[in-house]
C-alpha cells in the first residue's frame, strides 16, 4: 500500500500534521468529481495476497532497520520514512488479526485479495467503537453529498465521526482527508450545542 496523497497541500513551513487551503495538484481529479468517496476507517491496514497469506503494514523511520521479512513498496523522498508490509504473524496485531479472522468464519463475509482495515478494542483504542476485532475492506463505505471545497470538507468532517475520507478514482488512484489535517484556526467554527 502506497502512501495515499492528501488532496490539500501540507503546511511543511509551520506544522507538517496540517494542511492549507492550497489544492494538491497531484489530486485534481478529486476536486473535477472524478472519484468516489468513502469513510476512513481508524484501524491499521492489512493484506491479503495471491497466496492467501496475511500482511501488516509497517513504516519504518529513517535510520531505523526493517523487520525481517519487510516488503517495501515506497520511500517519502520529504521524510525518508519507508513503508511496507510485514507478515501479519510478525506484527503487534498477529493474535486480534486472528480473532478477526475467526469472527468473519462464523458471521460472514469471504475474504477476496486486497487490503483490509483491522478494527476493534485493541487497535488505536477502538475509536470506531466496534467493540470486536474484525476486517473491512478498503473502500467498501460509500459517502454520499461530501463538498469539495476546504470549507465544506472542514465543516462535514466535523459533522461527521469519522477519522476521514478517502476517493477512490476509477483507474485505481487514492486521494484522503483526515479530520485532524484541519488547522483549528482554518476550520469553520462548530455550533457548540450541535457538540
Amino acid at each position: 500500500m502506497r502512501k495515499i496523497p492528501t488532496i490539500f497541500v501540507r503546511d511543511w513551513e509551520n506544522d507538517p500534521s496540517r494542511v492549507t487551503r492550497e489544492p494538491n495538484p497531484d489530486c485534481a481529479w478529486v476536486f473535477a468529481g472524478e472519484g468516489r468517496a468513502t469513510r476512513k476507517l481508524d484501524g491499521t491496514a492489512t493484506r491479503l495476497d495471491e497466496d492467501g497469506r496475511w500482511w501488516g503494514r509497517r513504516e519504518v523511520k529513517p535510520g531505523k532497520t526493517p523487520p525481517p521479512n519487510f516488503q517495501l513498496v515506497q520511500v517519502d523522498d520529504r521524510t525518508g520514512k519507508r513503508t511496507g508490509w510485514q507478515p501479519i504473524e510478525d506484527t503487534p496485531y498477529a493474535k486480534v488479526h486472528v480473532e478477526a479472522l475467526n469472527f468473519a468464519l462464523e458471521h460472514g463475509p469471504q475474504f477476496e485479495l486486497g487490503t483490509y482495515e483491522l478494527c476493534g478494542p485493541k487497535i488505536n483504542r477502538d475509536p470506531e467503537q466496534f467493540g470486536v476485532h474484525f476486517l473491512i475492506r478498503h473502500g467498501t463505505h460509500e459517502l454520499d453529498d461530501v463538498p469539495l471545497d476546504f470549507d465544506g470538507l472542514a465543516a462535514w468532517l466535523l459533522a461527521h465521526p469519522y477519522e476521514g475520507i478517502v476517493w477512490h478514482h476509477p483507474d485505481g488512484r487514492l486521494a484522503k482527508l483526515k479530520r485532524r489535517d484541519i488547522p483549528a484556526e482554518l476550520a469553520p467554527h462548530r455550533d457548540t450545542e450541535a457538540g
